[in-house]
């Protein structure tokens, strides 16, 4: 029965070490400031234009008169929490359930293209936070999603706009 008790304890000890660690390190991130909560989705498929008429079923894709006509890509699949952060002319993601140091993405202010901005739409708005706006980007071709807040949007874009003198900036 001792064992049993020490062994649990252990465990709820590891268990609030690891807690205290997803704390501490979110804190570390924030101390410089700059920092924004922001969901990202890499690779992300780009939107096909809705069917004029609904397509006959196919049961292995998962398209037909059960999924609505949604366009590709709009499902709440692939985005990751994350904590981004402005370090001079790069933002810095890292992702929230991690305990790594550095970052996992480097996003550069001159390789950022803006392609568009819209709300999340059916199982995106589960996925994300109830006030998050998609902005999708290209960065070295690939398509990359990032949701924030309104207020962090607004941010992000003035970050772009301040594009040193020279550089490439395409902020649509």
């Amino acid at each position: 029965m001792v064992l049993v008790l020490s062994l649990c304890g252990a465990a709820l000890l590891l268990a609030l070490a690891g807690l205290f660690a997803f704390g501490l390190r979110r804190r570390l991130l924030q101390r410089s400031g700059g920092t924004f909560d922001c969901n990202l989705r890499w690779n992300a498929p780009a939107p096909t234009v809705a069917y004029a008429e609904e397509p006959k079923a196919d049961a292995h894709s998962g398209s037909g008169p059960g999924s609505g006509g949604r366009p590709a890509g709009r499902s709440g699949k692939g985005w990751a929490y994350g904590i981004a952060r402005y370090n001079g002319d790069q933002i810095e993601w890292f992702r929230v359930f991690s305990y790594a140091p550095r970052p996992r993405r480097f996003l550069e202010r001159n390789r950022i293209e803006v392609l568009q901005r819209r709300d999340p739409e059916g199982e995106e708005e589960l996925a994300l936070l109830s006030d998050a706006v998609i902005l999708a980007c290209s960065l070295y071709g690939t398509r990359v999603e990032l949701a924030m807040s309104e207020d962090a949007l607004t941010g992000f874009l003035a970050w772009l706009e301040a594009a040193p003198p020279g550089q490439r900036v395409n902020v649509a």
